[in-house]
């Protein structure tokens, strides 16, 4: 004889579907998700009526509501598949994981070109290095032989040495 009567179980069915109805439309719960726990509160009902029971001789045997939480379970599997996700939290988390992996990939990047920039530079200052002391080779070298004589400097106003003008 079961323990709760057939009316009872019948609106216990209906409770069920409809807050099923309300949480695959998004209506949760303050502070809820959407999951079995969730839809055994809203209904009025145990979660453990959403299980397998054992039976005494260690068979068993589904829950009483099983069958709706296994439906509950397609459908919202279903709906995020499809890409609705009637928790907002959950659409938040993959929102924000999606936006994690991007900000690794940015920063990835920028720490790549940081590395070649750092690279491009040390490059440059030893070329530039380099050729200050070459310079400085040259202008001891050119002392230091005493042949080289400078050119007068032209008075302003008036043409170069060679000028065709």
């Amino acid at each position: 004889m079961p323990r709760i009567s057939d009316a009872d179980r019948a609106r216990n069915e209906e409770a069920i579907r409809a807050a099923m109805g309300r949480l695959l439309r998004g209506e949760l719960p303050v502070g809820g998700k959407c999951d079995l726990k969730a839809l055994a509160a809203e209904a009025g009902v145990t979660r453990t009526s959403f299980y397998p029971k054992k039976n005494r001789d260690g068979t068993t045997r589904p829950g009483p509501y099983q069958h709706l939480g296994e439906e509950f379970e397609r459908r919202l599997k279903a709906q995020r598949d499809a890409g609705e996700a009637p928790d907002p939290r959950a659409a938040q988390i993959e929102r924000l994981k999606a936006q994690v992996a991007e900000l690794k990939e940015r920063v990835a990047k920028r720490d790549e070109a940081l590395a070649e920039l750092t690279a491009f530079k040390t490059l440059a200052v030893s070329r530039l290095t380099a050729q200050h002391e070459e310079i400085e080779r040259l202008r001891e070298q050119e002392a230091a032989a005493g042949n080289v004589r400078r050119l007068p400097a032209a008075s302003s106003g008036t043409a170069p040495y060679g000028s065709c003008s």
